[in-house]
């Protein structure tokens, strides 16, 4: 296992070890759970959703589009340095396009709430199935995840600098959302079993109810996505099993989609084929 970046540690007796790292995380299949609301967060912030409704070619290409997210995802946490280099000048490449009026794929505050929301939501679905975290392991975590923002045009100081200053930038941007309905569209494209190919639609009404559900009132109502109390309902107890059922699952298991991934990112980087 690869060591993530090194980040400021909290300040603890030199022995401390957090409870998980970033590279642990990145290990369990079961933080994909939350990969749906985490680009829901982004869609909500109308800069980045603009950019994604007029640009993204998800729809078209899904499953290509959902390799190369979880090669960065998975590059910057796990992979070494040159590797997090490469894919980071790769990505600067594709962003360069994306660019309209109002909004542009280079601007960091933007980079930032994307970075925010990969991070937030992976450290809330690994709660939810393994339940709370210390604090220092938080406050570790947090910075770790820094490195989403920073490989690219975000600068260090640009994240707030503690996990609670962290808190209260995330509050203070659900505030921020912006209804468009453009962006309305293609988020209930992205959870439409009409939309979805063949071989999604049979899960996509669970991904949907997930996906949903993981999101807050705020970002539900700017993107006009439905919840109800059946929802709920349905939601809660999806959650009640995956905390039964997923611990049982072998580590090695939930950890394979990870591994697979990067071993798939390394073959590409030697014989020279397309990353990202």
């Amino acid at each position: 296992m690869t060591a993530s970046p090194a980040v400021p540690a909290p300040e603890q007796d030199p022995a401390w070890r957090p409870a998980v790292t970033l590279a642990d995380l990145l290990h369990e299949v079961g933080l994909m759970l939350g990969s749906g609301s985490a680009v829901m967060y982004q869609l909500a912030v109308w800069g980045v959703g603009k950019g994604v409704a007029e640009h993204s070619t998800t729809m078209q290409r899904p499953v290509d589009r959902l390799r190369t997210t979880l090669t960065y995802v998975y590059v910057m946490g796990l992979g070494t340095d040159e590797e997090r280099a490469t894919v980071a000048r790769m990505v600067n490449r594709a962003h360069g396009p994306v660019r309209g009026e109002g909004y542009s794929a280079f601007d960091p505050d933007l980079q930032l709430w994307v970075a925010a929301t990969l991070a937030e939501v992976a450290r809330e679905m690994w709660e939810k199935i393994a339940g709370p975290l210390d604090a220092a392991t938080l406050e570790h975590l947090y910075r770790e995840g820094w490195v989403y923002g920073t490989a690219l045009q975000v600068k260090p100081e640009m994240w707030p600098p503690t996990r609670a200053e962290f808190e209260a930038y995330w509050e203070r941007m659900q505030g921020e959302f912006r209804s468009d309905p453009q962006i309305q569209r293609y988020a209930r494209a992205l959870l439409s079993t009409k939309d979805a190919k063949w071989f999604v639609k049979p899960i996509t009404p669970l991904i949907s109810l997930v996906t949903r559900g993981n999101l807050s009132p705020a970002a539900r109502e700017v993107l006009a996505l439905p919840w109800s109390a059946r929802d709920q309902r349905r939601y809660d107890r999806f959650w009640r099993v995956v905390r039964v059922v997923y611990p049982r699952v072998p580590r090695r298991i939930r950890a394979l989609p990870a591994r697979v991934a990067m071993a798939e990112v390394r073959w590409r980087m030697r014989t020279g084929r397309r990353v990202i």
